[in-house]
């Protein structure tokens, strides 16, 4: 299966052209950038109407007006909300980490994690800070995901490979919010 993973787009998503095919693609959050209804509209019609199998996406702390959402009513069966649950595509488990809730929340099973927030120390440091959460980061080593995708720290676009993790951040914007990094493509096997 190929995961395209982008993040951090910040109303700037119609800038992404030339992507490459996948058959699922992963929205990492921060789609807009006041958080308003009117943003994730527009957002959420761009994103539906991608040529992806599979769509996910997670809120990241510019998304407010989603913060608390259970659901968002309409969507396409092929647009999956991960706010706080997972989901099942072919054999792999899917589950999102709504922005600044508990990692209590994510279950065992769990094939590849989707959050915001980057676990502290890894791919997390953007303007000298360490934007990183200690309990997502003890939480993921724990569970031990195949991938945890994520975003937030624009500055360290990048992949690693921990303890047979796959840790990936893939904010496509700069410190200047100016789209310079290309989504990322995974193929899980």
């Amino acid at each position: 299966m190929k995961i395209l993973q982008i993040s951090d787009t910040h109303n700037r998503h119609q800038q992404l052209i030339n992507l490459p095919g996948a058959d699922v693609i992963v929205h990492c959050g921060d789609f807009t950038d006041m958080g308003t209804e009117d943003e994730v509209l527009e957002f959420l019609n761009w994103f539906i109407e991608l040529p992806y199998p599979h769509k996910i996406f997670v809120t990241g702390n510019h998304d407010l007006c989603l913060w608390e959402a259970d659901g968002i009513e309409g969507l396409p069966d092929s647009v999956h909300f991960l706010q706080d649950r997972g989901c099942e595509i072919g054999s792999i488990k899917f589950f999102g980490l709504g922005y600044n809730h508990p990692e209590s929340l994510i279950p065992y099973n769990v094939d590849v994690l989707v959050t915001h927030e980057p676990p502290a120390m890894i791919l997390d440091e953007s303007s000298n800070t360490h934007w990183g959460n200690v309990p997502l980061r003890n939480k993921v080593l724990e569970i031990k995901p195949r991938y945890h995708l994520f975003g937030h720290a624009h500055e360290n676009y990048g992949t690693e490979n921990r303890k047979g993790i796959i840790f990936s951040n893939g904010s496509s914007l700069d410190s200047s919010y100016t789209i310079v990094r290309k989504p990322k493509l995974f193929i899980y096997k």
